[in-house]
């Protein structure tokens, strides 16, 4: 029988690399030129190697502060992410963080948009408030909500980043005090560079690549028969 060989496009973006590779669960996948004739061989048409190792951070998604809020919630849906980095109009700069998780509000909390009005009347559908509403005044909204209600949520502390020099010791200890799944990349001048997640520190811990201890595990020698061990 044979493998299919897992490539990556020689114009694909460093984000579409990252997810084949988390997609299909490898470490490395060779490079394909696109530009390579179909008869091409082995060495024309492969002209590297992409690893998972050598990618510090990911590259993500995110949305505009004056862009609607409901953009952002199918853009989670549609990207399979947690969450989104909200940032100011020029994109380089990041003012918030918004949750899957903060569709609830729109349920649950009905007075976050009672003060916002539609034509002559008030809102009386989330849904209109949703797609109407940017993603700047949601969070406003969401803040003013949590703050007579729910002062210790960790929403209220502002967004949690940290820089490329960072210890991942220091990300883990920060991201269990915060309480909180996801940080922030930020260059010198707090540019967003990217975001580390809990669950990509728990995949690089728990995850071995295939003959990672050697031989170590056949060293050991079996008990004796009559062990009560």
């Amino acid at each position: 029988f044979f493998f299919s060989v897992i490539d990556i496009p020689s114009d694909a973006s460093l984000a579409d690399a990252v997810e084949t590779l988390s997609k299909h669960k490898i470490l490395s996948a060779p490079v394909r030129n696109v530009n390579a004739p179909e008869d091409a061989s082995w060495i024309d048409k492969y002209i590297g190697i992409v690893e998972f190792p050598g990618i510090a951070v990911w590259l993500l998604h995110q949305v505009t502060e004056e862009e609607p809020v409901l953009k952002a919630f199918k853009l989670m849906r549609a990207k399979g992410v947690g969450g989104l980095p909200v940032v100011n109009e020029s994109g380089e700069k990041a003012i918030g963080n918004i949750s899957i998780r903060d569709v609830q509000y729109l349920l649950t909390a009905p007075e976050i948009y009672k003060d916002y009005s539609y034509g002559n009347g008030r809102l009386t559908s989330a849904s209109f408030f949703c797609r109407s509403i940017t993603v700047k005044n949601f969070l406003t909204a969401v803040r003013s909500y949590l703050e007579d209600h729910h002062k210790a949520s960790p929403m209220l502390r502002g967004l949690v980043t940290c820089k490329r020099d960072d210890t991942l010791e220091d990300i883990i200890l920060r991201l269990d005090h915060e309480k909180i799944h996801r940080i922030y990349v930020v260059d010198e001048e707090e540019n967003l560079q990217g975001v580390i997640t809990l669950r990509d520190i728990i995949s690089k811990l728990v995850h071995e690549p295939h003959g990672y201890f050697g031989d170590f595990f056949y060293g050991v020698v079996p008990l004796p028969e009559s062990s009560r061990v």
